[in-house]
């Protein structure tokens, strides 16, 4: 892999440089970030300024919509649009980064050709219903159950931790279609229109306050068999699909956001009085904690782009996934630790971004996996030790 940019791709970022200078600016302000129905049409409507701009997808195929951009150009956008402070994918997140993704390498061409366009143009939005409240990190266990009638599966069960769900119109939904058979073989995949009668969506509550999440009540909801992405019963390994791009890809945004953390952390110290007469930035200490996060970032950021090659050439990066994901979450947390003692007193606050960020991501070593699963994977899957009793 060629670390180094080609003039294809410096022209291609000079371009989108010039364009985001010209479209950022004219954007509304941004809604309450409670206001879920608001937060929808403004980020759909971001993402169909990207569609028409030829943005969208960037690093999609051609043949499905996307740029067909190369690695590289895929992360010139991400880099270029954190800089220029553009919307992050927000509404549009479990459609463009998981589902779009898995119907790409996974989907019939009906489902694609249904999808991935409304996907793209952001016209239809997404959520995730894998978790349920007994089947958290061991997810193989879950119980909602989709027993066959004809031309439909009939679907009973509950699901949690729901991304978006109330504003969804369709969901990335894992059910159990074999109650027989061995907890990773029983699971399919389906895709569930969230207009369907039977439905009832729960919104939570996270520590913030945000309301971002929901639980899913499913009574007698009757989804086409047509809808399923994979043969049934093989869900599993579709989902392992979908957690690559979740944990190998999909964090992208947020760790362009990290070295924008680490850099304003960085300004706070430097300028914050210390008891010495000083400022909190004369503490060799410290200046060395933040070279050890800056080193930590730019190894992550090296191994995204092996991931994002990786996808890129239709591969599914499992493994690279699971160490991107292990290392990223946890890193970020440290770094929640270090915007805290640096704030000092101020870290007491939740009005501090820093802070509200460090609660907030409390639970990433959680979601997508736990950081324990991911060890397990690494353990078994890389290092071949026998698998956990």
């Amino acid at each position: 892999m060629d670390l180094r940019f080609s003039r294809t791709e410096l022209e291609f970022r000079d371009r989108l440089r010039a364009w985001l200078a010209e479209a950022v600016p004219r954007l509304p302000a941004q809604p309450h970030w409670d206001d879920w129905p608001a937060r929808r049409r403004y980020d759909t409507a971001w993402q169909r300024q990207l569609f028409e701009a030829g943005y969208a997808g960037v690093d999609w195929p051609g043949e499905h919509g996307g740029l067909g951009a190369t690695p590289t150009e895929q992360l010139i956008f991400l880099e270029e649009t954190a800089q220029a402070r553009a919307p992050y994918v927000g509404a549009n997140f479990v459609g463009l980064l998981h589902a779009g993704p898995t119907l790409i390498m996974e989907g019939t061409e009906e489902q694609r050709s249904r999808h991935l366009p409304g996907i793209l143009r952001g016209d239809e939005v997404w959520c995730q219903g894998f978790s349920e409240p007994d089947a958290g990190s061991d997810l193989a266990s879950l119980r909602t159950a989709a027993v066959r009638d004809g031309d439909y599966y009939v679907v009973n069960g509950r699901k949690v931790w729901t991304s978006m769900a109330q504003v969804a119109d369709y969901c990335e939904l894992l059910v159990r279609t074999d109650p027989a058979a061995p907890k990773h073989k029983g699971i399919s995949w389906l895709i569930l229109p969230m207009d369907t009668p039977g439905i009832e969506v729960r919104p939570l509550r996270t520590a913030t306050g945000t309301g971002e999440f929901s639980e899913l009540i499913l009574d007698g909801v009757r989804v086409p068999v047509a809808n399923r992405v994979g043969a049934e019963n093989d869900g599993w390994r579709v989902a392992m699909v979908t957690f690559a791009f979740e944990r190998g890809t999909a964090f992208i945004g947020e760790l362009v956001e990290s070295r924008g953390m680490l850099a304003e952390i960085v300004r706070i110290a430097r300028s914050t009085p210390d008891r010495a007469g000083g400022v909190l930035w004369d503490d060799a200490g410290l200046r060395r904690e933040a070279g050890r996060f800056s080193a930590e970032l730019h190894g992550l950021w090296a191994l995204i782009r092996k991931n994002v090659s990786e996808a890129s050439a239709g591969l599914v990066p499992v493994e690279g996934a699971s160490v991107f994901k292990l290392g990223f979450t946890e890193n970020r947390q440290r770094l929640g630790d270090f915007a805290a003692h640096v704030l000092g007193r101020a870290g007491l606050t939740l009005r501090d971004r820093l802070v509200e960020d460090r609660v907030a991501k409390l639970a990433y070593t959680i979601a997508a996996g736990t950081s324990q699963i991911q060890k397990n994977i690494l353990a078994e899957r890389v290092l071949g030790l026998p698998k956990e009793r």
